[in-house]
């Protein structure tokens, strides 16, 4: 028989229980100014402030009595059988863009020398320069073409932002089709953990989306506001369609979930995801970057059958009032990053002020740099942990984006 699903995230704010991170490794360094924009970054963090800067943000989970994991631990762990490390190298390399047989063949090689799992994950991650390869060209043409680029396979820089290559959703995930080329290489790590991993084993596991499928979404656009309610952005990185199609595929299923209300927010770097402008601290407190307000545009699509027919309407009320609705409650309270628009607000929106991640309803992890959010967020009644933020917040990512609830206790 199956074994219960070890994930179960019915809520934002329920108290966190297990959750998975990536510390910034060797990838950060192979971050230059010319690849900054094919890699997603604006800036390049100094890699030994940034793993300070990350432990400190772990000990917040340890110290607080949440079990920690981490990504590139649990590839290593999950790919132990000799057949299954083939087949995750074959899928790596595959998806890795190399051209060439033969320079292909010699990366396989490359990775095989390495004796140690957890070594050779670290340098998937980090990705390959040219110089750390011995290949003096081969018999196809792809083989013997030079070219000035720099790496065999691009550096990952983007994996200590967890939140975004799958979403865990109730008891099941959804494994994600990520926008850019870039960043579509992460799913990969989460498919092999979730079929081979030992917490994974003999586990019947509900997939809402896959990393196959054409139209992109992203975690970060993903919040479960209640065990009824999912919110998703239509985003920079999220379609529309994935959206409508990940709903269908959760209301099919035995799962609580009633409802998916969709934000359609500014297409735009500063607005990338639905959590960098939207998050929940409480059971009727959220913060909210003031630029999205209003006009917002929200659809609700609800539950009709378990055939997964879906209902979309397009909400008229102002924001809070959609919220207080859907998670039936007289009010809610809306935290504007900055206080309201103007330079405090775009300041700290550029640094995450409204990406807060709750350890339980009314506690939250914060950047130290966004200290006017901070403030009123204290005023309001929540319990901050302030984190370091200096060079990881370079990545544009704060405390929800990088990390990925597996387990929270139910409300």
């Amino acid at each position: 028989m199956s074994k219960k699903s070890p994930l179960s995230v019915y809520s934002e704010i329920g108290k966190l229980k297990k959750v998975l991170l990536h510390r910034p490794g060797k990838e950060v360094e192979n971050l230059t100014p010319e690849l900054m924009d094919r890699l997603l970054f604006d800036d390049i963090p100094y890699l030994e402030i940034a793993r300070a800067e990350h432990d400190a943000f772990a000990d917040i989970f340890k110290k607080n009595g949440v079990e920690v994991f981490y990504l590139e631990e649990m590839v290593a762990e999950a790919i132990e059988e000799k057949a299954i490390k083939e087949l995750f190298l074959r899928d790596f390399i595959r998806e890795a863009d190399i051209h060439g047989h033969d320079k292909e063949q010699a990366v396989k090689d490359y990775f095989n020398a390495f004796k140690d799992n957890k070594a050779m994950v670290d340098k998937m991650m980090a990705g390959l320069r040219k110089e750390e390869l011995e290949f003096s060209g081969g018999r196809t043409l792809a083989d013997r073409i030079t070219t000035d680029y720099p790496f065999i396979i691009d550096p990952m820089p983007n994996l200590y932002f967890t939140r975004d290559p799958f979403a865990t959703i109730g008891s099941g995930v959804s494994l994600n089709h990520m926008r850019t080329v870039t960043r579509c290489r992460e799913t990969l790590f989460a498919k092999y953990i979730f079929n081979h991993h030992a917490m994974f084993k003999d586990v019947d596991l509900s997939y809402w989306y896959d990393r196959d499928n054409y139209y992109a979404i992203e975690g970060g656009d993903e919040l479960i506001l209640s065990d009824k309610v999912v919110a998703i952005g239509i985003s920079q990185r999220t379609d529309a369609e994935a959206i409508e199609g990940l709903a269908r595929n959760i209301f099919k299923a035995n799962e609580s979930f009633e409802t998916v209300l969709a934000f359609n927010i500014p297409k735009t770097r500063a607005f990338m995801h639905l959590d960098t402008v939207f998050t929940m601290v409480d059971y009727d407190k959220f913060t909210i970057h003031p630029e999205i307000e209003g006009p917002l545009q929200v659809f609700s699509l609800t539950k009709i059958n378990s055939d997964g027919d879906v209902k979309i309407t397009e909400e008229t009320m102002e924001l809070d009032r959609v919220l207080a609705k859907y998670l039936e409650l007289d009010a809610v309270t809306l935290i504007r990053c900055g206080g309201k628009k103007g330079i405090d607000a775009a300041r700290e929106q550029w640094n995450d002020g409204s990406n807060t991640l709750a350890l339980c309803p009314g506690e939250v992890v914060v950047y130290s740099r966004n200290h006017v959010t901070n403030e009123l967020l204290d005023k309001s009644g929540i319990k901050l942990h302030i984190m370091p933020s200096s060079e990881l917040s370079r990545g544009r990512g704060g405390p929800r984006c990088m990390s990925m609830p597996l387990q929270r206790e139910s409300l």
